[in-house]
């Protein structure tokens, strides 16, 4: 086994409600310890500012131009991400020094990989000057500029957690997010991935406009509601759902699909609904049926959510990432702490069942050091 080192991921998705931060010590291979994690919610500003740099991302072609707001969101996002570490090293008590390397995500502002685009906002290299320690950074971009998906990243990080399960038959690790996407394990020789559909981000635009919470805590809402279900079969007929993986979206790309017309129990429970579906939708397209749906991220915290996927998910069982020891919360960070390793040492993290990219390829830019 080559050296573990000390990293520190930091994940900021498309849900925009904070910096999750997780550290774990790891060859790039297995993960030797986990550490602590953390998070740094958004401040409603800092939100508003990100929805309106969503917006202003629509009409980019050059990854590195920063049009309308996108400047100003790059800098509130790369303050946010070192406020994040710093509280998180205070925290914990832990010498800065004794960290090897930081994992910086972004946040994702627009990901079209068809157009061979995909950006992620946040300075790389300011962040690694404030913090003084080296940092990964701009990690999907190499993939799309080869002709993959850019997304998802993780599935290597899931392999290295599965391998610690006593499970027979292969098994899905559902991330719940924005977008949903799943990673496909059967031994290892078997990595599938892509992303499967809306996660909570069309559920969370609702919630918010309709009763100005920014999501639907627990389910609340929807559990209340009555799901139209002709509605999620109508949804259902897009031709992304039907298309082998892998294959990802962009945050928005179900956004025109409306449920305006609906109370707001209703409403939720449908959008709720549609991700279940969604995401049960994908047990076809795979090479057997998963016996287990591991499910994890923000939709992980969401018992109204579970509860549809078990009901959709034919004979596979549905738990929480939580229920195994694992961190429903941390995982994505977690991830991109490995990733940051991986990418350190030129290891491969996205592949032909990943994302698509012709041959295995590693990616990212490392600076500070």
């Amino acid at each position: 086994m080559t050296k573990a080192l000390r990293a520190i991921g930091l994940m900021s998705g498309t849900s925009l409600d904070g910096v999750d931060v997780a550290m774990i010590e790891t060859d790039g291979e297995r993960v030797t310890a986990f550490g602590p994690s953390g998070y740094r919610p958004y401040a409603e500003a800092e939100r508003m500012l990100l929805r309106q740099a969503l917006s202003d991302a629509v009409s980019m072609s050059d990854r590195n131009a920063r049009p309308g707001v996108l400047a100003e969101a790059e800098r509130v996002v790369t303050d946010a991400h070192a406020e994040a570490v710093e509280a998180f090293l205070s925290m914990h008590g832990i010498a800065r020094q004794s960290v090897d390397l930081i994992g910086f995500h972004g946040q994702t502002v627009l990901h079209r990989p068809a157009d061979r685009l995909t950006v992620q906002i946040g300075d790389g290299e300011g962040l690694a000057r404030r913090l003084g320690l080296p940092v990964v950074y701009d990690l999907r971009a190499a993939d799309v500029a080869a002709g993959g998906q850019g997304a998802p990243l993780v599935p290597v990080y899931h392999r290295a957690l599965a391998r610690g399960l006593d499970r027979t038959g292969p098994l899905i690790v559902v991330n719940i997010g924005g977008v949903s996407n799943i990673t496909y394990i059967d031994g290892d020789d078997v990595l599938i991935a892509c992303d499967t559909g809306p996660g909570n981000a069309l559920l969370d635009d609702f919630v918010l406009k309709t009763t100005g919470r920014p999501f639907d805590a627990d389910g609340a809402l929807a559990a209340q509601g009555r799901v139209d279900e002709a509605w999620v079969s109508r949804a259902l007929q897009n031709s992304f759902f039907s298309a082998p993986p892998p294959k990802s979206l962009d945050r928005n790309h179900f956004a025109a699909l409306s449920v305006d017309d609906k109370s707001p129990a209703d409403g939720a429970a449908t959008l709720t609904a549609f991700t279940a579906a969604s995401i049960a939708a994908i047990a076809p397209l795979l090479p057997k049926p998963p016996r287990t749906f591991i499910v994890a991220g923000g939709g992980a915290r969401n018992p109204t959510l579970l509860s549809m996927l078990r009901d959709r998910a034919a004979q596979a069982s549905v738990e929480s990432a939580d229920a195994l020891g694992w961190s429903a919360d941390a995982m994505e960070a977690q991830a991109f702490a490995f990733l940051a390793v991986r990418s350190a040492k030129q290891l491969p993290f996205t592949f032909p069942g990943t994302t698509g990219i012709a041959t295995a390829s590693s990616g990212g830019v490392l600076t500070g050091i």
